[in-house]
């Protein structure tokens, strides 16, 4: 069957395990799904129904009789990050990492920035997004410094305190710093990491990512170049350069996430909604918070059961992840697992998908749902 509209739920670090090539990446064990089942919080009778924990080799009971089509994802591109796996579920196999900065960034990128900027810059290695500020935070407002840090990910962070650099102001110099950042310095985003208050400071809900730009056409291009209508809900639009987007609505929380997509329902349009549900990874996975974690996809859950009996009979629903982030493994960085692929419609016919290489299996279903082969 062909479907008017289909909506896309990335929710993001959600992995399941299990990955084959783990040990590769120093995430041998990794299993956010059953890290949080073990919470008193976790609560998901929806996704159980949905065929969540009947797909092969995930540790939880089996539901007798599954609404939907469910297997697993294997990531088969050479990284564990947002953009990497945002680009292969649009279709892009990304056969090289892209770059990162264990020991901070080479000296003659961070001259042009100071250049272009006018602005010097303060700690320039890895770093949690929330000790970052705790750390260098009075610096910066003492100096007019810019907080300069990078992660296990392709990213180049700017923190900085919004009554000494206005959030407009922060985003020119991530633009400064994405103009800069080609070649083999082009990392995945550039991000702006706006914080605000008194010591201990708190980060803001101004982020925003500076996104390389997707090196050939995607799902949401072709999408697009053939009139559909592509609803960005989240970060979509910044994860993909606002490429292959023709509305888009920036949200601040999953529940804005869920609520924005749950209004969507009332839309007439005909195409796909993509939405991304960063919770779970940002405020929960890479601060290592189980309980937070089960609660927040608990609360997904729940949405679901307001959102699925208001599906219309030419909806299709599907809901999968990026990566991992598994709050009770090691460090603080994404995890390399298989995700979830749930796949639900009115009139659906359940079925074990199994084990499918390449998370660009969803853009098939896509594009095929549209004739678009």
């Amino acid at each position: 069957m062909n479907y008017k509209r289909i909506f896309l739920i990335v929710l993001d670090s959600f992995g399941i395990g299990n990955a084959p090539d783990a040990e590769k990446f120093g995430d041998l064990g990794a299993n956010t799904l059953k890290s949080i089942s073990k919470s008193e919080k976790f609560n998901i009778p929806n996704l159980t129904k949905l065929g969540l924990c009947n797909i092969d080799d995930v540790e939880l009971d089996n539901y007798a009789s599954p609404i939907g089509k469910y297997g697993a994802l294997q990531e088969i591109s050479a990284g564990k990050d947002t953009t990497i796996g945002h680009f292969e579920i649009a279709g892009i196999i990304s056969d090289k990492p892209m770059p990162t900065y264990p020991h901070g960034f080479p000296k003659e990128i961070i001259d042009k920035f100071e250049k272009q900027t006018g602005c010097g810059t303060l700690c320039n290695k890895p770093y949690s997004g929330t000790q970052v500020i705790a750390d260098y935070g009075q610096e910066h407002i003492r100096t007019g410094k810019l907080i300069v840090y990078t992660s296990a990910d392709s990213v180049f962070q700017i923190a900085a305190h919004t009554d000494f650099i206005p959030v407009e102001k922060l985003y020119d110099y991530c633009k400064i710093a994405r103009n800069i950042l080609i070649g083999e310095h082009a990392v995945g985003r550039v991000i702006a990491r706006p914080f605000s208050g008194e010591y201990p400071f708190t980060r803001t809900a101004d982020r925003h990512d500076f996104s390389v730009e997707p090196p050939k056409e995607t799902m949401l291009d072709k999408l697009k170049s053939n009139n559909f209508d592509v609803i960005s809900v989240g970060k979509i639009a910044d994860i993909f350069a606002n490429r292959g987007i023709t509305e888009k609505y920036y949200t601040y929380s999953n529940n804005e996430g869920m609520t924005q997509t749950l209004e969507l329902l009332n839309k007439d349009f005909n195409g796909l909604c993509f939405t991304n549900l960063v919770d779970f990874d940002m405020k929960f996975g890479h601060r290592r918070d189980i309980d937070g974690y089960a609660n927040a996809i608990s609360e997904f859950d729940n949405w679901l059961s307001d959102f699925i009996p208001k599906m219309q009979n030419n909806d299709l629903l599907i809901i999968t992840a990026d990566h991992g982030c598994d709050p009770a493994y090691k460090g603080t960085d994404h995890t390399r697992e298989q995700v979830p692929l749930l796949i639900y419609s009115k009139d659906i016919e359940p079925e074990n998908l199994g084990t499918i290489k390449g998370y660009n299996y969803i853009s098939k279903v896509i594009l095929d749902k549209f004739d678009l082969r």
